[in-house]
């Protein structure tokens, strides 16, 4: 696996890359956003460690220039009090987060945990399919066809390029029509470890998959309602 780790400060860096190559990453470190980008554009990466504070620009810039071409998992490095940075980070189409400080194995772990489930969901970096072609066999419910053998989900004949965490969210939501699901029960179906992440996560994996299904078709992102102070709910 290669790992592009953006990070600038030194301390941290070494730390980091010593931890990752001790359990067999390759390394990339890079000490600025566009170093980082520079870099992604000339050789392939598995994945991306973003620090939010860099001194070009921020890690969500970053995400937001990976994102316009790959769905690279990205695990943000945040302050304690970046509440707001976490949250944007999240809706930018981030993973997970993790504050300062931290340890070093909890970031391999985070790593390996965020790989588990992606492994999951649909390939990264697949075209959206061309608005008509015929969905593959699977279910259906309204405007989304699922196929499980590819673990894809399209709309309106259009294949949505999600994350594994956005995919397994829209596969409660097309399984269970007109039920009203909670955010614990969302985050239960969705995460390995529920208990690592907030319901804000919920809702900004939400208002991302609200995003994707408008390009894919404007109006389809009204299918997912919300209902305030109980949860969510997909209406096909």
């Amino acid at each position: 696996m290669n790992v592009l780790l953006v990070e600038d400060e030194p301390a941290i860096a070494d730390t980091l890359v010593y931890a990752l190559k001790t359990e067999c990453f390759e390394v990339h470190h890079a000490l600025t956003g566009q170093e980082a980008l520079d870099a992604f554009a000339s050789k392939p990466f598995d994945f991306a460690i973003l620090d939010i504070g860099l001194p070009d620009m921020t890690g969500l810039d970053v995400c937001r220039k990976l994102r316009e071409s790959s769905s690279i998992p990205i695990l943000f490095l945040t302050a304690r009090n970046g509440e707001v940075d976490r949250i944007l980070g999240l809706e930018l189409g981030g993973d997970d987060y993790v504050t300062k400080p931290f340890s070093p194995r909890e970031i391999v772990a985070r790593i390996r945990a965020i790989l588990r489930r992606a492994s999951t969901a649909a390939p990264a970096g697949t075209a959206p399919a061309a608005n008509g072609t015929p969905a593959p066999a699977g279910e259906s419910a309204g405007p989304l066809h699922h196929d499980p053998s590819a673990m894809r989900i399209h709309c309106h004949g259009t294949e949505l390029d999600l994350t594994a965490h956005e995919y397994k969210l829209l596969l409660v939501f097309l399984k269970n029509p007109r039920r009203v699901l909670t955010r614990d029960q969302l985050l239960d179906h969705a995460w390995a470890d529920p208990g690592a992440v907030t319901d804000r996560t919920i809702d900004a994996h939400i208002k991302s998959i609200r995003a994707k299904l408008r390009v894919a078709k404007p109006g389809a992102e009204d299918h997912i309602q919300t209902r305030r102070g109980l949860g969510y709910l997909f209406v096909p």
